[in-house]
């Protein structure tokens, strides 16, 4: 099969970051280890429990926890795109808010925090979300993130009349996409023949804000998706079991792109589950397990080894799955938290995008008991 290619309009790497860091995109600020608030768009959010929570899919709540963010520092807001539920007790995400536009609104709502919109691009074409995406970086000052996804859920994308397509040949598709894109931030009229796409004098008016085009990032982990990343994102957003295997692939796909003349960043995701006390931790992490939601677990991981290529070492861990979606969960007291972090830090990982059983309950605790010891350990200024 041809790999992905792209002649997409570069820039100098060093001329990127250093406009952004000038701009004062918070992705590019001094901070060691970024943090972002994940999946606060969906019911049940990161985790497929149906432990007890005040968490609820109502524009007011969302609106909280995007202020509480914004309030203590956080980098990032960003959601998971969904357009059907995962099935199981839980229905797990079922409910959820369309990305572009709840990026725009929590804009509005907040100063300083990027907001980030997450598109699976055959959903969506691209001179759409070149628009879309540009209008959210306009209300938002150029706090706009764009999170790419090239299609994994089988049943979601069969609802958009097609066959979903082989692995390798999204990562083509998606080479295309963001060209495309990337085209129409920068040039007055785009002439495009590809594989996919097919476009004629096309134009998009006014361009972004931030130059020369929003931050980009994606989750692909497999060979294709980290050529991808490694091409054309600024974060590579990694799915990994142990601070080992994040060195790994961080080294992997940093070789990469250093080997193009570039550099990305690299996040992983998952959900804090921490208390004062390992007793209290521990038993509030065994509450959420046997409140999880196993059949949701189940058939997502049977799937994602075969669908997605990127979770290929983590398919058999449903345990992880309902503890934040695959991710590396941090657990414990404040105090081995950023233990937990520093380790990721060393091993390569910039930040992470997390969650909460409960994201309104527990962000101030993150504020008052975490965030001072994330200071004193050097991630956080």
């Amino acid at each position: 099969m041809p790999t992905a290619t792209s002649t997409s309009p570069t820039i100098p790497y060093d001329e990127l970051v250093q406009a952004r860091k000038d701009s004062g995109v918070a992705m590019y600020n001094d901070n060691a280890f970024k943090l972002g608030i994940f999946g606060a768009n969906c019911s049940h959010g990161l985790m497929a429990t149906l432990a007890e929570t005040t968490y609820e899919l109502t524009w007011e709540h969302t609106e909280k926890i995007a202020k509480i963010a914004d309030k203590l520092g956080f980098e990032a807001m960003l959601p998971v795109a969904r357009y059907r539920g995962m099935g199981g007790k839980t229905n797990f995400n079922g409910e959820n808010f369309e990305t572009h536009t709840w990026a725009a609104g929590i804009a509005q709502a907040t100063e300083n925090i990027m907001v980030f919109a997450t598109v699976h691009v055959p959903t969506k074409h691209p001179i759409v979300a070149a628009k879309e995406s540009v209008t959210v970086d306009h209300i938002s000052g150029g706090r706009f993130g764009l999170n790419m996804t090239m299609g994994w859920y089988r049943a979601e994308m069969e609802m958009f009349g097609g066959t979903m397509r082989e692995h390798d040949e999204r990562y083509r598709y998606g080479a295309e996409w963001i060209e495309i894109c990337k085209r129409l931030w920068t040039q007055e009229r785009v002439d495009f023949q590809g594989e996919f796409f097919e476009i004629k004098d096309a134009m998009s008016d006014p361009k972004p804000i931030q130059k020369p085009w929003p931050v980009l990032v994606n989750a692909g982990n497999s060979p294709a998706g980290l050529e991808f990343c490694a091409r054309e994102c600024d974060f590579n957003f990694i799915a990994f079991a142990t601070p080992e295997e994040a060195k790994e692939t961080a080294d992997r796909v940093r070789g990469i792109a250093r080997a193009q003349g570039r550099d990305l960043g690299i996040l992983g995701y998952g959900n804090i589950i921490s208390r004062p006390t390992e007793k209290e931790t521990k038993q509030l992490l065994n509450h959420i397990l046997e409140k999880g939601d196993w059949e949701v677990a189940a058939m997502v991981s049977s799937g994602l080894g075969t669908e997605s290529g990127s979770f290929d070492k983590v398919k058999a861990l449903q345990e992880r799955f309902i503890l934040g979606y695959g991710g590396y969960p941090l657990i414990g007291t404040p105090e081995q938290v950023v233990e937990q972090m520093v380790e990721l830090h060393k091993a390569g990982v910039d930040g992470m995008m997390i969650g909460f059983l409960d994201y309104v309950q527990e962000l101030p605790y993150f504020g008052e008991e975490i965030m001072p010891l994330m200071r004193e350990a050097g991630l956080r200024k």
